[in-house]
């Protein structure tokens, strides 16, 4: 059987804050716009084009969007295409989506919790006063941590604000 792929990497900005919702099972869902721009040159003319995707994260990166995301925040985002089809009033309508496995914050605006510093920079900025940084554990210990990552892909360790939990550390 032969492989195939189906994978999209964007970086772009967000057109509106990201809406939360969830299943009746109970699974979070979260759907934002993301813009891309484009821009080139023709006879002399200066040309920039704009492109919307419509983006849906599910479970723990739909809470982490619904909570770190804002309009026009500057992202990165990764995931697979998707295309939808239904019946709407005796005409099929179609949709293009983007389901996110992946989201890096790019800007530096700040968040909800501290508009001054993002998390990230937070962590770095105040280590923990009462307890020490711990060196990273040994490969052995990494291993057995994060069992169940998938195979050749690093483990995204997100750290929430006014934590203070040497082992929230990514290093």
């Amino acid at each position: 059987m032969s492989r195939t792929l189906n994978k999209v990497q964007l970086i772009g900005r967000l057109g509106a804050d990201p809406q939360l919702r969830y299943t009746q099972a109970g699974t979070p869902v979260a759907t934002f716009s993301l813009a891309t721009n484009r821009q080139w040159e023709r006879d002399g003319e200066r040309h920039e084009e704009t492109d919307w995707h419509n983006i849906v994260a599910w479970d723990k990166l739909a809470q982490l969007c619904s909570e770190y995301l804002t309009k026009g925040r500057l992202v990165y985002i990764e995931g697979r295409l998707q295309y939808r089809s239904w019946e709407f009033e005796g005409q099929t309508r179609y949709k293009t989506e983007i389901v996110a496995t992946d989201m890096l914050i790019l800007d530096s605006k700040g968040t909800p919790a501290t508009e001054e510093v993002t998390p990230q920079e937070k962590v770095v900025a105040e280590p923990p006063a009462e307890q020490p940084i711990r060196k990273a554990p040994a490969r052995a210990e990494r291993s057995e941590r994060y069992a169940g990552a998938a195979v050749g892909r690093q483990p995204v360790m997100q750290t929430v604000a006014g934590e203070d939990d040497p082992d929230d550390l990514p290093f």
